[in-house]
């Protein structure tokens, strides 16, 4: 029995070896196969192996990579494994299984596996490399620098590696040291397209907006179906305005990738800002259902939902974002929100602002500025900090003041802080004695600027808006800071010294509350003369009926807003609305608009909504209009204004917050007094009151232009000279207390 048991064994010895022999005959053409790309025909040859040689480690190896080619994972991951039983001191097997295991989202397992490949053979770069990119992915991006840094010093001219280390730092914010990696990476490859792709990436961070079009341009060329590329390219015609370019890239890429997190970030984004906020939704909707904890979408989601008006949801969501991430940008969107909110008054509003100026400044260091001439009279050099120097509401309560200031006395330095240009560009540019494209600066190059331009009175037109600069403020690159004229509603910086407003806009018993001074002017805006607007009959003389107006943005028009004016409607009978805004082009805002309205009892015919026109257009359109209602507790401004121009009367309410009482403030400055109301009951009264005066109406229709422009609220050089005895001010109490302190000139 012994006999024929040796026997038996010394035949499979012999038949293993024979076996085996003819196995390794068969596996150089496996892997020609394998490398050739014949992944079917080596998984052939490979089977054959394993089948007759169940341990032979090359074949189970490159069978493994071969079924991983043909996308069946789980297989090639079985396959592998069984390589590394067969032979655990494979670092070429533990790599290529972690290659597996990274698709597979299996992270943890990856990087045991490379980080055992790279302890069997430390100068084994593909592991490196490989492991470089788990830590990415598991977030960890200063790990992946460090190996990523011992691949490059094994091969310095590896692509990969240095592309890939430029990937980790821009995780890091390391702008320009992931430039560098991405040049090297070009360097040694001029044709490598995710290196070009970083290289745009960096670029646009950097706001080098040319290097990242040809960059870009570069890797599109070499492949022109890559979502990725579309997708940055999108990035970057929106950052320069280029809206509808920047909708198309996103719609490229979408179509090529339609769950890709960028484009549909990117496409919410463009949607929002060309007004079509169903697309927008979408787009936010897809983001959360893959993420719901993305901060982004919810953000986004949440001025599409203030695009029609539903503030507290809006809120909501950015509330639901700031949970996840307190993110100072965030932070400074709910302020500006809350302004639309009934509820939120002088206290709240004032107290979120100093939250977020507590926040920011508190990690901003000021800059210690050069000594400057202490003489309270020579002239002032003023800088105007603006992301509005366009076609904007912003732009039309400052540039008046621009056009007429005493140039012997002030010299005027404007920086802008947005890509957009316009006519409205070159008034502005025309009006200041220095100009400076600020919007590719970044918040320490532009403070630096500033500092450099020794500017005295540094202005702050954006306040809380979006592209804002309060950053910048927050360094103090100038010795007195004000904010004013677009978003006045005071920032919560201890570094913001003045805020320009009247007495009706800040009342004396909130002033308490804010963190800056305020210094009254006539009015907190004014706007050039409407001259060439011609006078209009009063519309109800020939309709029979009475119309009111309200041409303003959709997401000020509030529910407690529609409640009155639907009030006033049921009271005056037979009389119609018309509302007028951009957004109304959307027919989701459109309707959601026309739904609120009829939930109070008025009927759709009722109602005209008017959208987008030129501005002539939309001043003449007050021609169709008796009475304006002016929307609150978010009261409108430059609208108000041109409602009086065009000769309509505005009815206005005094709310609790600053952005509550504008239209008040507007409306009393040119001594419409009697049209302001305390509360919904008296704003209601005084609507229905003059609806049943027609020769009143018509009056004030022929006599209010003449009013305005005997007001020092409406006589821009009046206003001007006002503003500038505010400077000057400013400036002698700033050279009296720095001579008092002992500061030398």
């Amino acid at each position: 029995m012994q006999s024929s048991a040796g026997a038996r064994a010394f035949q499979n010895a012999r038949l293993q070896k024979k076996l085996k022999k003819q196995a390794d005959a068969i596996i150089p053409a496996a892997a020609s196969a394998y490398g050739q790309g014949r992944y079917a025909e080596c998984e052939a040859l490979c089977r054959q192996i394993v089948q007759a040689v169940p341990d032979h480690f090359d074949a189970t190896h490159l069978l493994g990579l071969s079924v991983q080619q043909g996308g069946r994972l789980e297989e090639a991951q079985q396959l592998l494994e069984r390589a590394i039983a067969i032979d655990p001191r494979s670092h070429e097997a533990q790599s290529n299984l972690a290659t597996v295991y990274v698709v597979l989202q299996k992270l943890e397992a990856a990087r045991a596996c490379q980080e055992r490949a790279i302890a069997l053979k430390p100068n084994f770069t593909p592991a490196l490399v490989g492991l470089g990119n788990t830590l990415l992915q598991m977030n960890l991006p200063g790990q992946a620098i460090d190996i990523y840094d011992r691949a490059i010093k094994l091969k310095p001219d590896y692509a990969d590696a240095l592309c890939n280390r430029g990937v980790a730092e821009l995780a890091l914010y390391r702008f320009d040291r992931a430039r560098e990696s991405f040049d090297r990476a070009l360097l040694f490859q001029p044709r490598h397209v995710e290196a070009l792709i970083g290289k745009g990436m960096v670029s646009i961070e950097l706001k080098r907006y040319d290097e990242a079009e040809a960059a870009l341009a570069a890797a599109f060329a070499i492949k022109p179906d890559s979502a990725k590329i579309l997708a940055q390219r999108g990035r970057l015609n929106s950052a320069l305005s280029r809206l509808e370019q920047a909708a198309a890239d996103f719609d490229a890429a979408l179509a090529l990738s339609p769950r890709f997190e960028l484009a549909l970030r990117g496409k919410a984004e463009v949607s929002l800002s060309l007004g079509n906020t169903a697309q927008a939704i979408l787009a936010c909707t897809t983001l959360l259902e893959q993420n719901p904890r993305s901060t982004i979408a919810l953000a986004l989601l949440s001025s599409c939902l203030a695009n029609q008006g539903e503030i507290a949801s809006a809120i909501e969501h950015l509330d639901a974002a700031l949970a996840i991430s307190p993110d100072p940008d965030l932070m400074a969107r709910k302020i500006y929100f809350l302004d639309f909110l009934p509820d939120a008054d002088f206290t709240i509003q004032q107290a979120t602002r100093r939250s977020w100026g507590e926040a920011i400044g508190a990690g901003v260091p000021q800059r210690t500025l050069a000594s400057r001439q202490l003489d309270p009279d020579r002239r002032i050099v003023i800088g105007y900090v603006s992301a509005e120097f366009w076609y904007h509401s912003a732009a039309f309560g400052l540039l008046p003041v621009l056009r007429h200031h005493d140039h012997a006395s002030f010299e005027v330095v404007c920086y802008s802080c947005s890509p957009t240009k316009d006519a409205i560009t070159a008034e502005f540019r025309s009006a200041a004695d220095v100009w400076v494209d600020a919007w590719q600066m970044f918040d320490d190059e532009l403070a630096d600027r500033i500092e450099a331009d020794k500017v005295d009175i540094l202005i702050d037109v954006s306040g809380h808006s979006s592209g804002n600069r309060l950053q910048v403020f927050a360094r103090k690159p100038a010795p007195i800071q004000v904010t004013g004229f677009g978003h006045a509603t005071g920032t919560g910086l201890r570094t913001m010294d003045y805020v320009l407003a009247d007495p009706v806009f800040i009342p004396q018993s909130a002033r308490h509350l804010l963190t800056e001074k305020v210094y009254d002017l006539p009015c907190l805006i004014t706007i050039d003369p409407i001259l060439d607007v011609p006078p209009s009959e009063l519309p109800m003389l020939r309709n029979g009926y009475v119309t009111f107006g309200v041409f303003n943005r959709v997401n000020k028009i509030s529910d407690e807003a529609i409640r009155v004016w639907s009030n006033v409607m049921r009271e005056v009978a037979g009389s119609k609305i018309i509302i007028k805004h951009t957004l109304l082009d959307d027919a989701l805002v459109r309707d959601g608009l026309l739904a609120r309205f009829v939930a109070h009892g008025i009927a759709e015919e009722r109602i005209t909504c008017l959208g987008s026109s030129e501005r002539a257009d939309h001043l003449r359109a007050f021609a169709l209009v008796d009475i304006s209602l002016d929307p609150f507790p978010q009261n409108g401004g430059v609208s108000t204004w041109e409602s009086l121009y065009a000769g309509v009367p505005v009815v206005a309410k005094l709310g609790h917050g600053a952005s509550s009482r504008a239209g008040g403030s507007i409306v009393a400055a040119v001594g419409l007094d009697d049209w302001v109301a305390e509360d919904d009951a008296g704003y209601a009264a005084i609507a229905c009151q003059f609806a049943a005066q027609p020769a009143l109406l018509a009056q004030l229709r022929a006599e209010l232009p003449a009013r305005i422009a005997a007001s020092a609220a409406g006589n821009v050089e009046t206003y001007t000279r006002r503003v500038e005895e505010g400077y000057r001010k400013f400036w002698r109490d700033y050279c009296a207390a720095a001579l008092e302190s002992g500061e030398i000139a």
